[in-house]
């Protein structure tokens, strides 16, 4: 299961990756820790799944309301909601979260 580099398919993944990560160390991060990304590909599901882990189990991503036009900041879980089939959060042991989006391949 492969997609050329200019496909929606891998657009949607590097947007999911890059907005998962940015979350990750702007609202995650824990001074001396660094944040975990996971890919993983399910061929018999054709779905790929992008997590972020990351040390601060007591900050957990919440859907925003609608940003303002003039708001710089505010639109990354939207757009995960918008591109990912489904996304979601789990504990991570001993200490963390991992927030995960899945999405389907073509």
């Amino acid at each position: 299961m492969g997609y050329p580099p200019a496909s929606d398919a891998s657009c949607t993944v590097a947007l999911l990756v890059a907005e998962l990560a940015s979350n990750a160390v702007r609202h995650g991060r824990v001074p001396g820790r660094d944040f975990r990304l996971r890919l993983a590909c399910a061929p018999a599901t054709r779905t790929i799944r992008v997590e972020v882990s990351d040390a601060r189990e007591d900050r957990l991503p919440a859907m925003p309301s609608a940003p303002t036009a003039d708001d710089e900041s505010g639109r990354g879980l939207l757009l995960v909601d918008l591109l990912a089939t489904r996304w979601g959060t789990t504990p991570r042991v001993p200490v963390g979260k991992t927030v995960w989006a899945e999405c389907g391949a073509p």
